[in-house]
């Protein structure tokens, strides 16, 4: 009886300690799905010794790639174009998904958590390991209109590794897939110390893509006429695009608003020196301070960063911009011609610039979007401002040829870029106003000169004006500043030297008139 009790006993201790075992032990939570506009899908960082690889969004420290699934929300569906550019792809009409379906706020690979000088050639290896799935990754970035350059991938004739600069974000990231359904796939980030030790860190991921199924036939459609000059006439991929739809928003790195008590000291600029600008990342973007509304110039070359006065900037596009014109890109010029273009994903030696609405006391003061008017600009040549999609396609925002005024809405906390194109060397002053509402209701604008100088050739210094570089509202639609007298191209300007042609022509005939008569009268 006593040895069946002591069994009954043991028995029940062991039930207990599997319980408190159990109950100890957390369950896995399940990933959460999740989209990649804007997010750094690999984040490597370096604490001494030690390497992390993360996945960023919103959070500032970012969290285990394990923890979330990409996909399938958020991607784009489209077919390999005819040509090289994008035959690491697959053979032209083949169907492929890409984990990223806007034109703006790319997906990028960040190395900033690694500070250059720490590691050997100031250079992180992102290598892909093991892939699970029913098709083919390929990770590639774009590299220009209709063009891109292959990363990693797991196809035959894919490198399987990719070298980042430290201290960098490789901008332009995508992801693509040429069959739906489950990936896992391992990435693996490794750099060599100045001690001679090798540090590296190792994350899984996993993708779930949805039926392929693109909107255009396998075989991309002809080229449209030049008197649709729109970049859809040069794109490589077509997908729906719904009519009157805002563009989609960079997902903001951080999104914390500051408190409002502290949005006037935050809103000054930088007073200062002027600066030529001809590398590295800058935005253009309002601050707000009480009702003072202006647009300013966010220098991130430093850090922190500093706005300054548009007044005080010129950027300089540099021959490192030169490109030529591929075909059926009308907005850009002819095929063949030579143009500058900086980019919309950051190359070392240009000025990267972007624009935003970041600023805390933007996201705090104002309701509803910003809206950006080009309302003129002054310059030897064509201008045009147009994103790259996904998979090549371009889309124009502004374009000099047109009429202005001509718009553009960016909603709040939003961070963009895109590709500035100039069609010849020499200055070029660009009018931009932003506009917003503030959340007690008031109406805001400002008006403000660009200056960028394009070519080696061209003197960026000559592009500093003597404007003023007072800010303020701006409500009449004044130049706030802008460093030189507001441009005056466009349809009204080509009016008034037309009419300016006709009095000079009259009063030459006038005076032609007089003389004759005069000659006349003293012959007689």
């Amino acid at each position: 009886m006593r040895t069946r009790s002591m069994r009954v006993g043991a028995a029940s201790l062991a039930a207990v300690v599997l319980a408190l075992a159990s109950a100890a032990t957390p369950v896995a939570a399940e990933p959460v799905a999740v989209v990649s506009t804007g997010v750094d899908l690999v984040s490597v960082a370096l604490d001494g010794d030690t390497m992390s690889l993360r996945f960023r969004d919103e959070q500032a420290v970012g969290r285990d790639p394990a923890e979330v699934v990409l996909g399938p929300d958020g991607g784009l569906a489209g077919r390999v174009p005819a040509g090289p550019a994008f035959a690491f792809l697959g053979k032209p009409g083949h169907a492929v998904w890409a984990l990223f379906a806007g034109d703006t706020g790319f997906p990028a690979l960040d190395t900033t958590g690694v500070r250059p000088g720490v590691v050997v050639d100031d250079r992180v290896t992102l290598t892909l390991g093991s892939v699970e799935g029913p098709g083919t990754f390929t990770a590639y970035t774009l590299a220009g209109l209709g063009a891109a350059t292959p990363l990693f991938g797991n196809g035959a004739d894919l490198p399987r590794s990719t070298q980042l600069p430290a201290g960098s974000r490789t901008d332009g990231v995508v992801w693509a897939f040429d069959a739906a359904g489950e990936y896992r796939f391992t990435l693996t980030g490794s750099a060599a110390l100045r001690s001679g030790a090798t540090v590296r860190a190792e994350a899984t991921y996993r993708v779930h893509v949805p039926a392929i199924e693109p909107a255009e036939p396998a075989v991309p459609a002809p080229m449209k006429q030049a008197a649709q000059p729109r970049a859809e006439a040069a794109e490589a991929f077509a997908a729906p695009k719904p009519a009157a739809v805002p563009k989609p928003a960079a997902a903001p790195k951080p999104a914390a608003a500051p408190q409002a008590a502290a949005v006037p000291q935050a809103a000054k600029a930088a007073a200062g020196a002027r600066q030529v600008i001809a590398d590295g990342h800058v935005d253009m973007g309002p601050n707000l301070s009480g009702d003072s509304w202006t647009i300013r110039i966010k220098d991130d070359r430093t850090s922190p960063p500093v706005w300054r006065e548009t007044a005080d900037v010129v950027l300089h596009a540099k021959d490192k911009a030169k490109i030529t014109v591929p075909a059926g890109a009308d907005f850009l010029g002819k095929t063949g011609d030579t143009v500058w273009v900086l980019p919309q994903t950051q190359q070392a030696g240009l000025v990267w610039p972007g624009w935003n609405t970041q600023h805390a006391s933007v996201v705090s003061g104002i309701k509803g979007n910003v809206t950006w008017t080009l309302k003129g600009v002054n310059g030897p040549g064509r201008f045009a401002l147009f994103l790259t999609g996904s998979f090549g396609k371009a889309d124009v925002l502004f374009d000099s040829t047109k009429p202005f005024p001509q718009k553009l809405d960016i909603p709040l906390n939003t961070h963009t870029h895109g590709n500035w194109a100039f069609g010849k060397p020499g200055l070029y002053r660009l009018a931009v106003q932003m506009s917003g509402t503030t959340t007690v209701g008031k109406a805001v604008t400002d008006t403000k000169t660009l200056t960028i100088a394009v070519g080696d050739s061209t003197d960026p210094n000559a592009g500093f004006g003597s404007g003023s570089t007072g800010g303020g509202n701006g409500d009449d639609g004044s130049d706030q500043g802008g460093g030189g007298p507001l441009p005056r191209t466009g349809a009204g300007w080509v009016l008034t030297a037309a009419a300016l042609g006709v009095v000079l022509i009259a009063v030459g005939t006038l005076l032609l008139l007089l003389v004759r008569r005069r000659s006349a009268t003293q012959t007689g």
